[in-house]
């Protein structure tokens, strides 16, 4: 395609866009149809991580006033977040919490990876029937498999380590990130994989120089999902967990600041913020600055960008792509 056409093809788009959205022109118009949408999407959004803050830093004489604004901090005091700090195992806590989310998160995502690039690219007799069966254990919940777990758990001399949360977690992960990452190596074409096995390349090459370069957004995407899960788990870890420095951040924050009907919300508040931004981190991180961007890179000469260096020396067909597209 030459230079001309695609300017050409550009223009055409940009005008097509601009007309578009001409209803947006006049202030009233974009107020009600843009602003205002967003403006109450934020504040449903952000209220709940505002009123964690204010409870965070508001003294317990204001907590317990009716008087006072609910919305606002008068006296501003930091001796809640010294008491979950320096007078509970948070620390403990939050160190468990990511261990035990990013092991499972790793081991699982190699799990699905080649659960899904089996199901999806083999095609294997059955393969159908057996993408339905993962999909279906997904939708088991967990209430009822921690009693089977549980009695698991125990026989093998696990209860009470981080180990039993680490192996117990892939069993609702594996499922979703199966489902989630063959939906997304089916979008992958398969004449990138005829080209390479025509070329002499195995099966593991093609997974590892092809398909899996290409894959990046769905394997961030997967990895976030299954982060959150594990770091939102709360029946698993309450039921094989029990010493206190081994609790994670869901159960720790539950089971230690709650005494009898007494509830220290100071304390509970600045255990659920902190224990929220890593995740809000790392969505905010990614998806702005990684899975959007290579996204959007994905087109028909995209696929050969995606693909890299290594993936290149065994798909000639997208090597001379590149050369085509560096002489132009």
């Amino acid at each position: 395609m030459s230079s001309e056409t695609k300017t050409a093809n550009a223009a055409n788009v940009d005008s097509a866009d601009t007309a578009g959205m001409s209803f947006l022109e006049s202030t009233p118009r974009k107020l009600l149809a843009t602003y205002l949408p967003l403006g109450a999407f934020v504040f449903v959004l952000l209220f709940p991580f505002y009123w964690m803050a204010v409870t965070t830093f508001k003294p317990d004489n204001e907590l317990l006033s009716r008087d006072g604004n609910p919305f606002w901090v008068n006296s501003p005091t930091l001796a809640h977040i010294k008491k979950l700090l320096f007078e509970t195992a948070y620390p403990e806590w939050m160190w468990n919490t990511v261990l035990v989310s990013v092991t499972a998160t790793f081991f699982s995502l190699a799990a699905s990876v080649l659960a899904a690039y089996a199901i999806e690219r083999l095609r294997f007799s059955g393969a159908k029937q057996m993408g339905l069966a993962i999909f279906l254990a997904y939708l088991v919940p967990p209430s009822i498999l921690f009693i089977p777990l549980a009695s698991v758990v125990f026989q093998l001399g696990l209860f009470d380590t981080r180990l039993a949360l680490i192996l117990t977690y892939p069993t609702f992960l594996i499922p979703f990130c199966t489902w989630l990452l063959m939906g997304y190596f089916r979008s992958i074409p398969f004449e990138l994989e005829e080209c390479a096995l025509i070329d002499g390349a195995t099966r593991w090459q093609i997974l590892t120089k092809i398909v899996l370069p290409l894959a990046v957004p769905g394997l961030i995407s997967a990895g976030i999902f299954a982060f959150t899960l594990s770091w939102n788990e709360f029946i698993y870890a309450l039921t094989f967990v029990s010493s206190s420095e081994i609790k994670t951040i869901p159960v720790g924050v539950v089971t230690e600041l709650v005494e009898g009907d007494v509830y220290h919300w100071g304390s509970l508040m600045a255990g659920a913020l902190f224990g929220s931004l890593p995740v809000a981190f790392i969505y905010s991180f990614f998806v702005e600055y990684y899975v959007l961007r290579r996204v959007l890179r994905l087109g028909d000469d995209g696929l050969c960008e995606g693909i890299g260096t290594s993936g290149l020396e065994i798909l000639p067909r997208c090597t001379d792509r590149q050369k085509r597209r560096s002489s132009n």
